[in-house]
């Protein structure tokens, strides 16, 4: 009987053993094909070497510093490193996960609107059908009405507007520019209704992630919202949890958007999964508020910029620099969803492929002319995972894609270092899956 506390209560998940590269292997000796990266983590896939040397020789150095106190060169470098790709952010901080960074981003923006005498900024608002971590305030601003569940008491307020999801909701005969302009003006009016006085910041995925699937931006939308913003003194907040750190083909998937947020959260590629560690970086003029105000960031957290883990997580982000990496991800991107758009070309249940680098996501329907979501729900979800586990593939199924409720998708996030080879047989087996689900 295992006394480790399951997400599945009292049941098991699989034993993993070992891995190498894109594969895992399990304690009876199965091996699997690894179609995710875990959750978009597994970027540098398993037992690299460069990253293995490093984890040994940094280990000798310190175990753990109180960042209150010291600096180290890990921190250091691994901040001048992520702000010198950031395309004009200035200043980060490191924390232990994706909700922690997300959390600390509410936190700096408001206190970036106290420091300027704007307390009254207390509201975010957030898009439908998005997710921004598992505390409680990050759960809050999250549009993911499968993780809010039974929370739902304890949430602070918040507001949503509109996704912007072109496959479902960009109307006949709308351009990119009139959908992304229809959704700025939503915002702008959502900001207008709530008071402009009293909005803190406006927080969105670049790149929806687990929620439905991999879903992009259109042409435009980006900076018509930042534009937004600006307007009315409201703080851009990406969230790039999950699509940053070279997932889309770009450090930052916002580069591609050619817009740079007031702040922006990372975490999961960030040090590829070898350590757990997550980032804040935040502008210019976000940094000198706090510094020209009380001088003092109200947050503290014990392992705040954690030597080992910088370390590493700067050991990644030159190994992805250095191998050239990023090119990689956007040519095996493609092929990917050339690959799923082949397979599935003549599938009655196959609606949309779509993403950026690898980053992919495939959602299912019912019939394709009308795309009405299909109805397997959790259950098709189960189904789908253990297919692939008999075949050798883990994949990374989900369920409510389209409102919370209604819709499944996959979600492809493979380690960097696939190949032409593994994508192949990434797309053969999740073919088998899919024609033995539906």
């Amino acid at each position: 009987m295992s006394s480790v506390l399951y997400k599945n209560i009292g049941k098991q998940p699989v034993w993993a053993d070992s891995g190498h590269g894109v594969w895992l292997e399990d304690r009876e000796g199965r091996r699997y094909l690894d179609t995710c990266g875990g959750v978009a983590v597994s970027s540098l896939g398993h037992r690299h070497p460069r990253i293995a040397e490093a984890l040994e020789r940094h280990s000798r150095d310190l175990s753990w510093v109180h960042a209150g106190s010291f600096t180290t060169s890990p921190a250091e470098g691994l901040a001048e490193l992520l702000v010198g790709q950031s395309g004009g952010l200035s200043h980060a901080q490191f924390l232990s996960g994706g909700s922690e960074a997300m959390e600390l981003a509410m936190k700096i923006a408001y206190q970036y609107h106290c420091e300027r005498g704007e307390s009254d900024r207390q509201v975010f608002i957030a898009r439908r059908q998005s997710f921004h971590g598992s505390s409680l305030s990050t759960l809050a601003i999250s549009g993911n009405s499968q993780r809010r569940s039974v929370f739902e008491p304890l949430l602070s307020p918040a507001e949503f507007v509109s996704p912007c999801y072109a496959y479902r909701d960009q109307a006949e005969g709308e351009t990119e520019a009139d959908y992304a302009q229809r959704l700025a003006d939503e915002l702008d009016a959502r900001i207008r209704q709530t008071g402009p006085g009293r909005v803190a910041a406006f927080v969105m995925e670049t790149v929806v992630g687990s929620t439905n699937g991999a879903v992009p931006p259109v042409t435009g939308y980006l900076a018509k919202i930042a534009e937004v913003c600006r307007r009315h003194g409201v703080l851009l907040i990406l969230d790039e949890v999950m699509a940053g750190m070279g997932r889309t083909g770009h450090h930052y998937a916002y580069l591609e958007d050619g817009v740079v947020p007031d702040i922006v959260a990372v975490g999961k590629g960030l040090a590829a999964g070898y350590q757990p560690i997550s980032a804040v970086l935040v502008s210019a003029s976000v940094h000198d508020a706090l510094g020209n105000g009380s001088g003092v960031l109200q947050n503290g957290q014990t392992h705040v910029n954690h030597p080992l883990a910088c370390a590493i997580a700067l050991e990644v982000q030159r190994t992805i620099v250095d191998e050239d990496l990023l090119p990689q991800v956007r040519a095996r991107g493609e092929q990917l969803r050339k690959g799923l758009l082949e397979r599935f070309a003549d599938h009655p249940h196959v609606g949309d492929v779509r993403g950026r680098g690898l980053f992919t996501g495939v959602e299912f329907v019912q019939d394709r002319e009308s795309r009405a979501p299909l109805l397997g729900g959790a259950t098709l979800v189960g189904r789908m995972k253990k297919e692939g586990l008999d075949r050798g593939l883990l994949l990374y199924p989900g369920h409510g894609t389209v409102d919370g409720v209604a819709g499944n998708h996959v979600l492809f996030a493979p380690p960097f270092v696939v190949t032409e080879s593994d994508i192949d047989a990434m797309v053969e087996r999740f073919g088998e899956v899919v024609e033995a689900c539906l």
